[in-house]
């Protein structure tokens, strides 16, 4: 590959291979199992069990860092990616489908954590830092453009074949494996796409500092007010670590046992696809509100725009309206036509709009949390108890769902909430966090 490849060049689609596995792993397999015939407590635990990797990836990315080069370890990673959504498209029409792919989607998970620390590496390495700067918002564009493929598209393309088949199990078969070739064409891409430059200037132990993990994780623990801290960043999420869960189901399971009764199309337009354009203007909107203001002026604002709409749901499951809108889009290799039910559509943009303006504000003060020595590995560390805080209460929410019926839980949800904000109170950060200073204006 020629040396003088620009970074937009291979930006994008390296960006693309790490988000579409993540919403294929976290997000579209809750609604695949489901689909499938899997009862909400299992669908909970099982697919709550998938954030493990990004709970202990701090724990490998050392080894990674100081062993091969990160463009080896993301190609490995994402050839690994390819292979087991493939098989997963082969194995679910198996009667022993569900143990086969979870194992699949497991070991998946693992390298799609891994691909993403190397993926990291990889543009610290290759990018001058006012090119790393730069490209940051085109970084997340495509993250949130796989997220949109997967969540989106790929629900729709399910949901296409259902109606087409009447047999669920080819359906998500066939998209599988469809999702498998994409990840495929997007590593072969990656191979001849990213730049080698990193092979010439592999870091050596002895040229960077270098800490012991032990020592990193000691520091971080001495970081002020961690207590209070880590306590806010496991529970920030726990009314949400349940939604996300639960909103699928809900939004398929028929009328009298609570849900919407939607089909599996109208799930990838109404969530895959307009709340996830909701959920990215509101990620954008909340970025320019934190440089303008600062963090400490939209905390407050941000966390409840992110939790009060849950009261939406709650709403949705004691009405169940029926009120409908039509909706027409040609995606040149299948049309979708339908009436869309629009107050499930209302709510599910609004929150994920208010998910997207209130997110962007917790991983903001993650970002503060990482500041000082070490801010990459501590970042990590960060991220790495938050996704446990995603993944506990995920497990239990199918069997809270299962004891409280959908309204009751979606009120439970909206309680879990209030543990968060409370604590958000008590933080302490500089009054102008992430706002810009005048000379940058």
């Amino acid at each position: 590959m020629k040396k003088d490849n620009t970074p937009w060049f291979w930006i994008p689609l390296l960006n693309f291979a790490s988000g579409l596995p993540y919403a294929i792993i976290i997000s579209v397999s809750v609604l695949m199992y489901k689909k499938l015939g899997i009862d909400n407590k299992s669908v909970g635990v099982y697919t709550s069990l998938f954030y493990l990797p990004w709970v202990i990836k701090p724990l490998w990315s050392p080894f990674i860092d100081l062993h091969g080069t990160k463009r080896k370890w993301f190609l490995s990673m994402q050839l690994i990616i390819s292979l087991a959504f493939l098989i997963i498209g082969f194995t679910i029409p198996l009667n022993n489908f569900l143990i086969l792919s979870l194992a699949l989607f497991s070991i998946a998970a693992f390298a799609s954590a891994s691909n993403d620390v190397a993926t990291d590496g990889y543009y610290l390495l290759t990018l001058k830092p006012e090119e790393q700067s730069f490209f940051l918002g085109i970084r997340s564009t495509f993250y949130k453009l796989a997220g949109l493929t997967g969540s989106g598209l790929m629900v729709l393309f399910a949901g296409h074949l259902e109606n087409k088949y009447n047999d669920n199990a080819k359906a998500w078969s066939y998209t599988m494996i469809f999702v498998g070739l994409i990840m495929a064409f997007v590593t072969i891409y990656n191979f001849f796409a990213t730049p080698k430059t990193e092979e010439n200037s592999i870091i050596s132990k002895n040229s960077i500092e270098h800490k012991s993990f032990t020592e990193v994780f000691a520091t971080f623990f001495k970081k002020k007010q961690i207590g209070l801290v880590l306590a806010f960043i496991l529970v920030f999420r726990l009314g949400e670590s349940q939604l996300l869960k639960m909103l699928n189901p809900f939004l398929v399971d028929p009328e009298n046992v609570g849900g919407m009764g939607l089909q599996t199309e109208d799930v990838g337009i109404i969530y895959g696809t307009l709340g996830i354009t909701a959920l990215t203007i509101g990620g954008i909107l909340a970025g320019i509100a934190i440089s303008k203001y600062g963090l400490t002026k939209c905390m407050l604002p941000m966390f409840l725009a992110m939790h009060l709409p849950i009261l939406g749901f709650v709403g949705l499951a004691h009405f169940q309206p029926v009120e409908f809108f039509h909706f027409y889009l040609n995606l040149y290799f299948f049309e979708f036509d339908s009436n869309l039910n629009l107050y499930t559509s209302i709510v599910v943009i609004i929150e994920q709009f208010g998910y997207g303006f209130g997110f962007t504000g917790f991983m903001m003060f993650l970002i503060h949390v990482a500041e000082g020595e070490s801010k990459t590995s501590h970042y990590s560390l960060a991220t790495g108890f938050m996704a446990l805080g995603m993944m506990l209460p995920g497990m239990l929410s199918g069997y809270i769902q299962d004891y409280l019926g959908y309204q009751n839980f979606f009120i439970w949800v909206f309680i879990a909430t209030i543990p968060g904000i409370i604590l958000s109170r008590f933080l302490i950060f500089p009054k102008d966090f992430g706002k810009k200073s005048q000379e940058e204006v």
